[in-house]
Protein backbone atom coordinates (compact mmCIF):
# COMPACT_ATOMS: atom_id res chain seq x y z
CA UNK A 1 0.00 0.00 0.00
CA UNK A 2 1.57 3.15 -1.30
CA UNK A 3 0.86 6.49 0.69
CA UNK A 4 1.00 10.24 -0.92
CA UNK A 5 3.76 12.06 0.93
CA UNK A 6 4.41 15.41 -0.09
CA UNK A 7 8.91 15.89 -0.55
CA UNK A 8 8.62 19.21 0.75
CA UNK A 9 6.21 21.35 2.76
CA UNK A 10 4.34 24.77 0.53
CA UNK A 11 6.13 26.43 2.75
CA UNK A 12 9.45 25.56 1.93
CA UNK A 13 8.71 26.29 -1.49
CA UNK A 14 7.45 29.80 -0.68
CA UNK A 15 10.59 30.75 1.10
CA UNK A 16 12.80 28.78 -1.37
CA UNK A 17 11.72 30.93 -4.53
CA UNK A 18 12.00 34.16 -2.10
CA UNK A 19 15.36 33.47 -1.30
CA UNK A 20 16.18 32.84 -4.71
CA UNK A 21 14.56 36.81 -5.44
CA UNK A 22 16.49 37.87 -2.92
CA UNK A 23 19.79 36.28 -3.86
CA UNK A 24 19.77 38.03 -7.45
CA UNK A 25 20.54 41.61 -5.82
CA UNK A 26 23.28 40.03 -4.06
CA UNK A 27 25.86 41.44 -6.72
CA UNK A 28 24.47 45.23 -6.93
CA UNK A 29 24.47 45.13 -2.56
CA UNK A 30 28.17 43.68 -2.25
CA UNK A 31 29.25 46.58 -4.95
CA UNK A 32 27.43 49.02 -2.74
CA UNK A 33 29.24 47.69 -0.03
CA UNK A 34 32.39 47.56 -1.46
CA UNK A 35 31.81 51.61 -2.39
CA UNK A 36 30.61 52.34 1.24
CA UNK A 37 33.95 50.84 2.68
CA UNK A 38 36.06 52.74 0.41
CA UNK A 39 34.17 56.24 1.25
CA UNK A 40 34.97 55.35 4.82
CA UNK A 41 38.48 54.53 3.80
CA UNK A 42 39.73 57.86 2.39
CA UNK A 43 37.53 59.18 5.48
CA UNK A 44 40.18 57.77 7.58
CA UNK A 45 42.82 58.50 5.40
CA UNK A 46 41.66 62.38 5.13
CA UNK A 47 41.39 62.43 9.06
CA UNK A 48 37.89 63.49 9.27
CA UNK A 49 35.67 64.65 12.07
CA UNK A 50 34.56 61.58 14.40
CA UNK A 51 31.42 62.55 13.19
CA UNK A 52 31.74 61.89 9.57
CA UNK A 53 33.09 58.54 10.14
CA UNK A 54 30.53 57.70 12.25
CA UNK A 55 28.59 57.95 9.78
CA UNK A 56 30.53 56.39 7.23
CA UNK A 57 31.28 53.51 9.92
CA UNK A 58 26.88 53.06 10.05
CA UNK A 59 26.42 53.29 6.05
CA UNK A 60 29.10 50.57 5.80
CA UNK A 61 27.68 48.45 8.68
CA UNK A 62 23.76 48.84 6.79
CA UNK A 63 26.32 47.88 3.38
CA UNK A 64 27.24 45.07 4.90
CA UNK A 65 24.17 43.57 6.81
CA UNK A 66 22.12 43.96 3.05
CA UNK A 67 24.74 41.99 1.58
CA UNK A 68 24.90 39.85 4.28
CA UNK A 69 20.96 38.90 4.18
CA UNK A 70 21.32 38.45 0.56
CA UNK A 71 24.25 36.11 0.73
CA UNK A 72 22.13 34.11 3.61
CA UNK A 73 19.27 33.94 0.57
CA UNK A 74 22.03 32.67 -1.99
CA UNK A 75 23.35 29.86 0.16
CA UNK A 76 19.68 28.47 0.96
CA UNK A 77 18.48 28.48 -2.15
CA UNK A 78 21.92 26.84 -3.16
CA UNK A 79 21.33 24.40 -0.56
CA UNK A 80 17.99 23.83 -2.31
CA UNK A 81 14.59 23.29 -1.43
CA UNK A 82 14.76 19.96 0.93
CA UNK A 83 17.13 21.77 2.84
CA UNK A 84 14.26 24.37 4.38
CA UNK A 85 12.78 21.36 6.41
CA UNK A 86 15.45 19.16 6.62
CA UNK A 87 18.61 19.49 8.56
CA UNK A 88 20.64 16.60 7.23
CA UNK A 89 19.90 17.48 3.63
CA UNK A 90 20.98 20.84 4.74
CA UNK A 91 24.47 19.54 6.31
CA UNK A 92 24.88 17.28 2.72
CA UNK A 93 24.32 20.38 0.92
CA UNK A 94 26.94 22.88 2.85
CA UNK A 95 29.29 19.91 2.09
CA UNK A 96 28.77 20.58 -2.11
CA UNK A 97 30.95 22.72 -3.73
CA UNK A 98 28.72 25.51 -4.18
CA UNK A 99 27.00 25.34 -0.60
CA UNK A 100 30.54 25.46 1.01
CA UNK A 101 31.53 28.13 -1.49
CA UNK A 102 28.10 30.32 -0.08
CA UNK A 103 29.06 29.37 3.46
CA UNK A 104 32.59 30.63 3.25
CA UNK A 105 31.08 34.10 1.92
CA UNK A 106 28.47 34.41 4.38
CA UNK A 107 30.96 33.82 7.15
CA UNK A 108 33.57 36.47 4.99
CA UNK A 109 31.01 38.80 5.39
CA UNK A 110 29.94 38.34 9.09
CA UNK A 111 33.91 38.37 9.98
CA UNK A 112 33.64 41.71 7.50
CA UNK A 113 30.52 42.98 9.46
CA UNK A 114 31.62 42.48 13.08
CA UNK A 115 35.20 43.63 12.70
CA UNK A 116 33.62 47.09 11.28
CA UNK A 117 31.09 47.44 14.15
CA UNK A 118 34.53 46.78 16.67
CA UNK A 119 36.61 48.68 15.32
CA UNK A 120 35.46 50.68 12.11
CA UNK A 121 32.67 53.05 13.96
CA UNK A 122 34.03 55.42 16.14
CA UNK A 123 32.66 55.58 19.81
CA UNK A 124 31.51 59.41 19.84
CA UNK A 125 32.25 60.60 23.77
CA UNK A 126 29.00 61.29 24.95
CA UNK A 127 28.75 64.49 27.97
CA UNK A 128 28.29 63.22 31.49
CA UNK A 129 24.94 64.71 33.11
CA UNK A 130 25.78 66.50 35.85
CA UNK A 131 24.23 64.99 39.18
CA UNK A 132 22.29 67.32 41.39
Amino acid sequence: MAFFRPRVSREAEVRYHADQEISKSYPELLDKARQTEQTLRELRAAAADEIELLAAGRAFDAALTDALRAAEAGQRATFGVKAYDDRIARRKAKARPDGARWTSEVDRLRTLREENRMWGIPQVPRPIPATL
